[in-house]
């Protein structure tokens, strides 16, 4: 086992690489490579900040290129200029020095757009960065020291038994690392075939829904499995954990369960789509996303109703635009026994036009006579619209106000409600006061 004490050999070992960088530095061929490697830290900047503004901005892709162009393009002058001097006779320990650091910052660069992407509003993101970032530069300061093998022996020989296992401190760093990197990678590239799928024009909304939704899925579940492999966790032990979620599934978790399946057998028939309006129950609105869990309906009056899965596939579901978009909406009126009927019905069918351009002109609008009633007769007028997700109330308003003036014009009544009271017997004027006075007594 390994000791570092404070006056030891890491200070030994410190004191020595900083005069060595001291005594390098002062050769004429290390400022030259140092000249060289500020040159081109300029002019790779400047190149990819030209070249950048031409990159169509907003995909993970276009991310992952702004923030990994200028060290990926310094890495690849460096190695050139390395290879350049090595060709002329000379070593070229300052650009090799270079070389590490801007390879530093495109792990760094790499790491940044990996965790922003699959941890978009965590609110402890900028501070995992920070350490990242210093555990990353803590790593180069120690290889470019010597010190980074006799670190990883030191942790290496900090050993603790588990059971029959021993697992050092550098095996569960490693593991947790490793485990780390990958499930991140796999939630990365999941996100990016997502937003490929999702940019598609060629595929249905839900089959690109579906695709996001499994290609997630399988991804997680390897890049888990994968992990778990390079912890060295034995696969045997999931074989356990399965039959105690089957049992959970069964038991407490069959309603997500449903839901889940359900949103799977939804977006694969797609008997319910992105952009429908429809009807489920009491609550009526736009389809504007569905998950594998939950449906979001965005009702006329701007609430979001969130509807299990489950619930769309067990009741019945009013599609207003599953096979076309056009909507027959029906405005009843009554008007009196002693009107014209006919004026009345031709009165109904000029005032659909005051529903504008949404109102069909083929079929055209219709009336009719419905029924006889106690008060009136009963009409209806009947029209087809093409936008059904702009709602109805607006323009039945506007028919409403057309017809109410057109009547009016026409002087056709619109009756209200009516009885007729008959008195049976002697009315109370024909009765005795004193007959009155004594039934009051009573």
């Amino acid at each position: 086992m390994i000791e570092f004490d404070s006056g030891g050999h890491a200070s030994s070992a410190l004191m020595v690489a900083f005069e060595g960088a001291i005594a390098e530095l002062s050769k004429p061929i290390a400022q030259l490579q140092l000249l060289v490697v500020a040159v081109v830290l300029v002019v790779t900047g400047l190149l990819v900040r030209r070249m950048l503004p031409r990159l169509s901005s907003g995909s993970n892709w276009t991310r992952l290129v702004r923030a990994a162009a200028w060290p990926f393009a310094t890495i690849v002058v460096l190695i050139l200029a390395r290879g350049v001097f090595q060709l002329v006779g000379y070593k070229s320990a300052v650009i090799g020095i270079a070389v590490q650091l801007a390879c530093a910052m495109f792990v760094l660069r790499l790491i940044e757009v990996a965790l922003r992407q699959v941890f978009f509003k965590s609110s402890w993101l900028k501070g995992a960065e920070r350490y990242i970032a210093v555990s990353v530069w803590a790593v180069v300061a120690l290889d470019l020291v010597g010190l980074l093998p006799e670190v990883i022996a030191w942790l290496d020989s900090m050993v603790v038994q588990l059971g029959k296992q021993k697992i050092s401190l550098w095996m569960l760093i490693n593991g947790v690392l490793s485990a780390a990197f990958t499930i991140i990678v796999s939630m990365w590239i999941a996100g990016l075939i997502e937003d490929r799928l999702m940019a598609s024009q060629r595929l249905d909304t839900s089959l690109r829904a579906v695709l996001s939704r499994v290609s997630r899925a399988l991804l997680l579940f390897f890049g888990v499995m994968f992990a778990m492999s390079l912890v060295g966790l034995d696969f045997t032990a999931l074989s356990v954990f399965s039959g105690a979620l089957g049992v959970g599934i069964g038991f407490g978790m069959q309603k997500i369960a449903a839901n889940y399946i359900s949103g799977f057998i939804i977006l694969l028939d797609r008997s319910i789509r992105i952009g429908n309006m429809i009807s489920v129950g009491a609550d009526r609105g736009e389809v504007k996303e569905i998950t594998t869990r939950f449906t979001v309906l965005r009702a006329p009056t701007g609430i979001n109703v969130i509807v299990p899965n489950e619930t769309l596939i067990g009741s019945v579901v009013q599609n207003e635009t599953f096979a076309d978009k056009n909507v027959w909406i029906g405005i009843s009126v009554q008007v009196s026994y002693n009107c014209d009927v006919e004026q009345a019905l031709q009165i109904l069918v000029e005032a659909a036009a005051a529903g504008g351009e949404r109102v069909l002109r083929d079929p055209a609008p219709t009336a009719h006579l419905v029924a006889f009633a106690d008060s009136g007769i009963n009409l209806q007028l009947g029209l087809w619209i093409f936008d059904p997700l702009q709602g109805s109330m607006g323009i039945k308003s506007d028919i409403n106000r057309e017809i109410w003036r057109r009547f009016k014009d026409a002087g056709i009544e619109i009756p209200f409600p009516q009885r007729e009271v008959r008195v049976v017997g002697p009315t109370p004027l024909d009765v005795p006061l004193e007959a009155i006075a004594r039934a009051g007594a009573g």
